[in-house]
């Protein structure tokens, strides 16, 4: 095992390793599994089937920078982390861009503010030279415990906008619609989908493989001849989805939908969750449906409520929120949701401070750059007149 001890503060009284070895990381699924069960703000994207799998497919030999907390034998915090070189050195977390949520884990309970402090300090053994560059994090994360604790240059920027509603039946949420006209058109789509004949099933654990290729068959299908994200057409993508949903099925952490018509499938709908949210994460969608005027956004939307009232996070409600995920497409507010938005972390030793510095002008440049283009499209959209 490629793990080294991280010199660790006597305020901590933990043990701070670095795991830099794969197969070490591979190694670890079970007690990344009881530490991932114990930590309430974890998302699917922090399961170690969704990270493992994703290093596979997309990690740089020689780059894995795991460091890990435990008490005795205990995995009390992990932080999966890369080392990246441009545009600056920095270790960031795994998952990349194909990943809602960044985030590390920390046991809840009375070890957690222990864990964090020495998570903190292993971070900062860790980095030498590098940036500590938490993207994604949603509100509440662990990674906060973290940045309370770091006692060198830091900074918190905003990321990525999502989009949530509560955790709500289906009937509940069209309750919300502004009005009743709005609340009578999705009713009306609902009838349309039972009348098409529409069935759901949760595919089982055994089936996942054979279903996520057709999800991505017919996701190449809705999007032929129209802007797609390029990397779900991906061989590497598929690769990872279909090593990393199975496992996460039978955990409880994604269940896989699919839609049929007359015994044949004409959607695939792939959602996880967590103690805390249920998510929408890729679907894929024959174009007949569309053209039998079927509404696809309303049928994922009513199959992913069907998950929001099972999980512990919430108490007796179950999960607390139905995420839309990163996102500000215009057909997600029909529902009125609230925005939530990510936060990025940015923790620095004294001499990796400019690195910061620079990361946090970046950050500023592409913040106007883009009200910038969001004014022009604007002013275009208005016919090019007075703005």
């Amino acid at each position: 095992m490629r793990a080294a001890a991280l010199r660790t503060q006597p305020r901590t009284e933990l043990r701070t390793e670095l795991c830099t070895d794969e197969r070490e990381f591979g190694r670890l699924a079970e007690e990344w599994g009881r530490l991932y069960r114990n930590c309430g703000t974890a998302t699917p994207f922090q399961s170690h089937a969704w990270l493992h799998s994703w290093w596979l497919s997309y990690g740089t030999p020689g780059r894995l920078r795991l460091v890990l907390v435990r008490d005795g034998a205990d995995l009390v915090a992990a932080a999966p982390l890369m080392l990246v070189r441009q545009p600056w050195p920095a270790l960031v977390p795994l998952g990349g861009s194909i990943s809602d949520f960044g985030d590390v884990l920390i046991e809840d309970g009375e070890r957690a503010d222990r864990a964090a402090s020495a998570l903190a300090d292993g971070l900062a053994a860790a980095a030498r030279t590098a940036l500590i560059d938490f993207r994604e994090v949603r509100p509440g994360g662990a990674v906060e415990r973290v940045y309370a604790s770091w006692r060198g240059p830091r900074r918190q920027v905003p990321d990525s906008l999502c989009l949530e509603l509560p955790a709500l039946p289906m009937d509940d949420l069209i309750g919300r619609l502004a009005t009743a006209k709005a609340q009578q058109r999705v009713r009306a789509k609902l009838r349309k989908l039972s009348a098409l004949g529409v069935e759901r099933r949760a595919v089982r654990p055994d089936e996942v493989d054979t279903a996520l290729r057709r999800l991505l068959e017919l996701h190449r299908l809705q999007w032929q001849g129209r802007k797609v994200t390029t990397e779900h057409l991906q061989d590497r993508f598929a690769e990872h989805l279909i090593r990393s949903v199975g496992p996460m099925v039978r955990a409880g952490d994604a269940v896989v939908t699919e839609f049929r018509v007359d015994g044949t499938v004409v959607a695939v709908d792939l959602t996880l969750l967590s103690e805390r949210l249920a998510g929408g994460y890729l679907y894929g969608a024959h174009p007949e449906l569309r053209e039998r005027k079927a509404d696809v956004a309303t049928m994922l939307l009513n199959s992913c409520a069907q998950h929001t009232g099972t999980g512990t996070g919430g108490g007796a409600g179950g999960r607390r929120v139905l995420s839309l995920l990163r996102g500000n497409e215009p057909y997600k507010h029909h529902w009125r949701p609230q925005p939530v938005v990510n936060q990025r972390f940015l923790l620095a030793r004294r001499r990796t401070a400019p690195l910061m510095s620079a990361a946090v002008c970046d950050v500023a440049a592409r913040s106007r750059g883009k009200k910038l283009l969001d004014r022009f499209l604007g002013w275009k959209a208005r016919g090019g007149g007075r703005p």
